[in-house]
């Protein structure tokens, strides 16, 4: 098959995908959206919102739907690497074997990672970023595709660890998950409160889900659209010489390098969704906040006038 009748292929079963995630999954449109464009360009997610928005179920609703194996790790201060990456044991002819933890699987959602000391979360980074695990010396390959999706909770900070920001970088998304409008959760409390149980179908297979994200990196990108998204990152650092003014204002420090690669790859896959063969600047925009909203840091005088993320964000378009 060609690439545009892949690409053609793409925008009907990525349609079919939200169907089936809607099943269970009232509203969240803009979540879900940037959860599987994360997915479909190989990169991880950092889902920031407060407990019981069904964070867990949204996860594993998705995976089911991509036909995907899922694993929940729950953090926690005493979790060690070992009860993440798998152990070394002495089995019954006394030879070392390796049992393999969860972070062996396709999708894993990392509960509450600030929960977790750095030595635990730098383990499930390393998997993350080089899709290996090394243990005792030994380097055990992740199955593909693998996508990392992190959970944070905003309201408590009373005894966790916060991701120091190059680890934060590592993530393609930060998404921020917020309470459903009024119909929406009348909508959620009548659809979980009877005896109903809906079945989600797995519409793809590993393999084809590589071979989308293959294509995907394969999309042709003018040059003027890579300049805007350089730019654009250029813009949030403060020391620059294009950085706007809002910008030197309220803003420490700015996206690195990782920010315009994101960018791309995410406007390549938001093209790919709506059936476009290359992406434009409409596209980078739109994948943008969320590419950008956790690269930058703000400075005091940003916290104490009430300016946000997104606001510095959408006034560099």
């Amino acid at each position: 098959m060609s690439d545009v009748t892949i690409i053609e292929n793409f925008v009907q079963k990525y349609a079919a995908l939200k169907k089936e995630v809607a099943k269970v999954i009232i509203g969240q449109d803009e979540v879900v959206d940037q959860i599987l464009i994360s997915i479909f360009s190989g990169g991880h997610s950092l889902l920031v919102g407060v407990p019981g928005l069904a964070k867990t179920l949204m996860v594993n609703t998705i995976a089911q739907a991509l036909g995907l194996n899922f694993k929940r790790i729950q953090f926690t201060p005493d979790l060690m690497p070992s009860d993440i990456l798998g152990s070394e044991i002495l089995d019954e002819n006394r030879q070392f074997k390796f049992i393999k933890g969860p972070i062996f699987s396709n999708i894993v959602l990392a509960d509450e990672i600030n929960r977790t000391p750095p030595k635990t979360q730098a383990a499930l980074l390393e998997a993350m970023q080089e899709r290996s695990v090394t243990v005792a010396g030994h380097q055990y390959k992740l199955d593909l595709p693998y996508f990392v999706l992190a959970t944070q909770n905003p309201i408590e900070q009373e005894g966790t660890y916060p991701l120091p920001e190059a680890q934060l970088d590592r993530f393609m998304f930060a998404i921020n998950l917020e309470y459903p409008s009024f119909q929406e959760e009348v909508d959620v409390v009548k659809a979980t409160t009877t005896d109903v149980k809906k079945t989600v179908n797995a519409l793809f297979t590993a393999q084809e889900i590589i071979d989308f994200q293959n294509v995907i990196r394969r999309i042709p990108v003018a040059d003027n659209v890579i300049e805007y998204a350089v730019s654009l990152v250029a813009k949030t650092r403060p020391k620059a010489n294009s950085a706007a003014e809002i910008v030197k204002d309220f803003i420490d420090w700015g996206a690195g390098p990782r920010a315009s690669q994101n960018l791309i790859l995410a406007a390549k896959t938001h093209a790919a969704t709506q059936g476009k063969f290359s992406p434009d600047i409409e596209n980078v925009q739109a994948v943008a906040i969320g590419i950008l909203r956790h690269r930058i840091i703000k400075n005091y005088k940003a916290e104490a006038e009430g300016v946000s993320e997104e606001k510095i964000i959408q006034s560099l378009f």
